[in-house]
């Protein structure tokens, strides 16, 4: 890519202008999402370096998880996404296969969820760096899920593999693509996490008490979506976790519940729900019980507290 009209001529090709969300796309100053309902909307940054590395991801990989993790969010509220903007920031090395497998991937994504990209910038950078707003609509039972309702005697609930992306990104930072021979499921995790769009619609109208996007890891986001009055008793037996997180705990003589729980990009869903609910809920696909709320401020693991601090994103 030689110059923006390059880029913006290459993104054309992958992303359509005309869509039904918006009364006017891509090339003008702004552009305009069509709508009367409420509107969700959330941010990520991604950068090479801080969150993917060159040396294990590849141009698809990284075009995907940059949408991905977004999405996510718009899960994580019981939403639909619709729209996503693009702020790209590009380095000069790279070449044009690059750019195809980067939006080729992320323009499958796009459609498989009935996206449109609405618009963005560009800029030349020393280093890669995908920053993304995307932007969704309310699912189910016509509201948001949001944080802090859960009532003690909730049951909680994940959707999703706890433990499996860091497995796979520890994995990975000690011997590079060769984990995806060692540990495929947890490496493919961390790679190409898969946002759970669908499960947060149903649990949306399954009238649960909230929701959120595991992202930071469960020892960090719990407490978050509980609040600062709340708890958690969990049960979390090891026949719960995927087979790579047990396999990788047991290689490097971690304990695995521990790992689960720490976690980090799991991009899994968090859920409450009254016990009153369960039957409903029970019936999303991958709901797994992992415990109760409490009125007392902690996380209890198994009959034990749980006190090893989650992932920061200022940790040195």
């Amino acid at each position: 890519m030689k110059s923006e009209e390059q880029f913006l001529e290459l993104i054309d090709q992958y992303f359509p202008r005309d869509h039904e969300v918006l009364k006017l796309g891509r090339g003008d100053d702004c552009a305009v999402i069509a709508g009367s309902k409420d509107i969700c909307v959330s941010s990520d940054i991604f950068l090479e370096d801080v969150h993917f590395r060159r040396d294990y991801f590849s141009a698809e990989d990284i075009g995907y998880k940059a949408l991905a993790v977004n999405i996510s969010d718009i899960a994580g509220m019981g939403a639909k996404p619709v729209a996503f903007t693009m702020d790209l920031m590009a380095p000069t090395d790279l070449d044009d296969d690059f750019w195809n497998g980067f939006f080729k991937s992320m323009s499958m994504l796009a459609r498989q969820n009935d996206m449109a990209l609405a618009g963005g910038d560009l800029s030349k950078s020393d280093k890669l760096g995908v920053s993304i707003t995307i932007f969704g609509v309310a699912g189910g039972s016509g509201t948001f899920l949001t944080r802090g309702g859960c009532e003690p005697g909730d049951t909680l609930f994940t959707v999703g593999d706890l433990g499996l992306a860091r497995a796979g990104f520890m994995t990975l930072e000690a011997i590079g693509d060769k984990g995806s021979e060692v540990f495929p499921a947890a490496v493919r995790a961390h790679l190409r996490p898969k946002p759970k769009v669908l499960s947060g619609t149903l649990l949306n109208a399954a009238g649960i008490r909230g929701l959120m996007d595991v992202s930071d890891g469960l020892a960090r986001d719990l407490p978050r979506f509980l609040g600062p009055d709340m708890g958690a008793d969990l049960t979390i037996p090891t026949s719960d976790l995927n087979g790579n997180v047990l396999a990788f705990a047991l290689g490097v003589g971690a304990d695995p519940i521990e790992e689960a729980i720490l976690g980090g990009e799991d991009y899994a869903l968090l859920g409450a729900a009254s016990p009153d609910d369960m039957d409903k809920v029970s019936s999303v696909p991958g709901i797994t019980v992992i415990g109760t709320v409490t009125d007392n401020p902690g996380i209890i693991v198994n009959g034990t507290p749980f006190e090893t601090p989650g992932f920061d994103h200022f940790d040195e």
